[in-house]
């Protein structure tokens, strides 16, 4: 099944294309850049590029921020919370790391 946009986004890119939206742009007529995995390059330069970074450091830094929040913290309902907040964070990031 078709996006169902797909209609519109093949009419702007052919209008942009159509404009010369898509001429000389950086890297036109270039080879791409050798990469060992096809498969997986193209989407890993795009995440690379709009400041995407791996689900495991996303979750290491929000380990980090609360266990800085739970030194900081002197509740104790409050502490709890934080400390079901870490395991959960803690075992995600765990599965994050197993699946490579």
């Amino acid at each position: 099944m078709d996006h169902p946009l797909i209609d519109l986004i093949t009419a702007r890119i052919r209008a942009a294309e159509k404009e010369g939206a898509f001429d000389n742009l950086p890297g036109a007529g270039k080879p791409l850049p050798r990469e060992d995995d096809p498969d997986s390059s193209i989407m890993g330069r795009i995440l690379k590029q709009n400041g995407a970074v791996p689900e495991a450091v996303t979750l290491s830094r929000e380990l980090a921020r609360l266990r800085e929040t739970l030194r900081d913290t002197a509740d104790r309902d409050r502490r709890a919370q934080i400390l079901s907040e870490i395991a959960v964070l803690q075992t995600r990031l765990d599965l994050a790391k197993s699946r490579g």
